[in-house]
């Protein structure tokens, strides 16, 4: 046992940088739902989220992880997560008009935050076997069928959010594998074609009147866009320093809803202010430096693949959320990485950064060059 708190190689996989920039995140997520209601109902709960899932994080890292290599074990991991999405069909709980939950002893998990994390490993085992002939378009037609069995079933809830994430993943994953970009472009041409003959000649009235009321939330405040709007609100209310920890009017007064979760950055930014989102924008941008950072050292094309599945996953997250939160895309639903209530998209996003410093064990080393480039710069 000695041996094993002794053994610096060990230690020396858990990415204590990286931790120490989810930690800031988390705990600004957590004081944030607190400083609303008198009973911290979210506060309690969140706060267990965190341990288990820093716990999480830390056990993946001792992990040799090289056994997601193996096509079996990348299969198993991708059926077990389409098996789960399934069974919200048969015993899913439905809540905010989605079936998208699952209940065990009381705590609920949603299946599609998960499947994320799923759809990633497969397509970097995927993509990492065939990279000498990845030009040819039928590796598109074959990683998009493997992102378009969950999109739709993640759609069927409906939960149009993470279908989204779905896609970005699929899409960000193959711009990263280098499918030829030419192919690409014509399997978009070809979607945007049947997209606009469907607006033409298919869609009714009420429902071109529903897509555009979603593009622009903002064009119907009193409706469809009561959320987005006062989420501008609460955002631009805090100016440069915010009104204070616990001093959201937006949020403590109930304008703004479900601001635990899908409005989790306008609640803060109502209270930090403008000082506050870039330190969250710094955070955000030291986790993706250092995710793309083990991906480039990346002992194999599936750990560079997986890692850049990661970044890609946060990123279309971050972006996602703070550009409803503004008023720049529709609302989604979307919870912002590390600091939105919920043990799900918590516990995935610590299970594969985890899984992420397990790899850091056995990853290519550093060249001295790149070392001294890294952090003196180059000559």
């Amino acid at each position: 046992m000695l041996d094993f708190f002794r053994n610096y190689r060990i230690w020396k996989s858990i990415d204590g940088v990286m931790l120490a920039a989810v930690l800031p995140l988390m705990v600004a997520g957590l004081f944030t739902m607190d400083s609303f209601v008198e009973v911290n109902y979210f506060f309690g709960r969140q706060a267990v989220w965190i341990v288990l899932a820093v716990s999480a994080f830390s056990i993946c890292s001792f992990v040799d992880w090289r056994i997601l290599r193996q096509s079996q074990v990348a299969a198993g991991i991708f059926v077990f997560g389409l098996t789960t999405l399934l069974a919200l069909f048969a015993v899913g709980r439905v809540s905010h008009g989605a079936q998208s939950w699952l209940s065990f002893a009381g705590i609920g998990l949603q299946p599609a935050d998960f499947m994320k994390l799923a759809l990633i490993i497969v397509l970097a085992k995927y993509f990492s076997r065939r990279h000498v002939e990845i030009a040819h378009v039928r590796h598109i037609i074959v990683s998009g069928i493997y992102a378009f069995v969950p999109f739709l079933l993640v759609l069927a809830q409906p939960d149009f959010g993470s279908g989204l994430i779905i896609f970005a993943i699929w899409l960000g994953m193959i711009i990263v594998s280098g499918v030829s970009k030419k192919h690409l472009a014509i399997v978009f041409g070809l979607g945007a074609v049947a997209f606009a003959l469907l607006w033409l000649f298919v869609f009714a009235p009420y429902q071109k009147a529903r897509i555009m009321t979603f593009i622009n939330p903002l064009a119907d405040i009193r409706g469809a866009g009561y959320n987005a709007f006062q989420s501008t609100v609460a955002v631009g209310s805090g100016q440069i320093f915010g009104k204070g920890v616990g001093y959201g009017t937006q949020s403590r007064l109930e304008f703004l809803p479900e601001y635990q979760t899908d409005f989790i950055f306008a609640a803060f930014a109502e209270e930090w202010g403008f000082i506050g989102v870039l330190i969250v924008f710094f955070l955000f941008g030291v986790i993706i430096w250092r995710i793309l950072q083990s991906a480039l050292y990346g002992a194999s094309n599936f750990e560079t693949l997986f890692a850049s599945g990661v970044a890609i996953m946060l990123m279309s997250h971050f972006v996602v959320h703070v550009g409803m939160n503004i008023g720049l895309l529709p609302v989604t639903g979307l919870p912002m990485p590390f600091m939105s209530y919920g043990g799900s998209h918590l516990m995935t996003e610590l299970i594969g950064l985890g899984i992420i410093a397990g790899m850091r064990k056995y990853r290519l080393a550093y060249h001295r060059d790149d070392i001294h480039n890294e952090f003196i710069g180059p000559q």
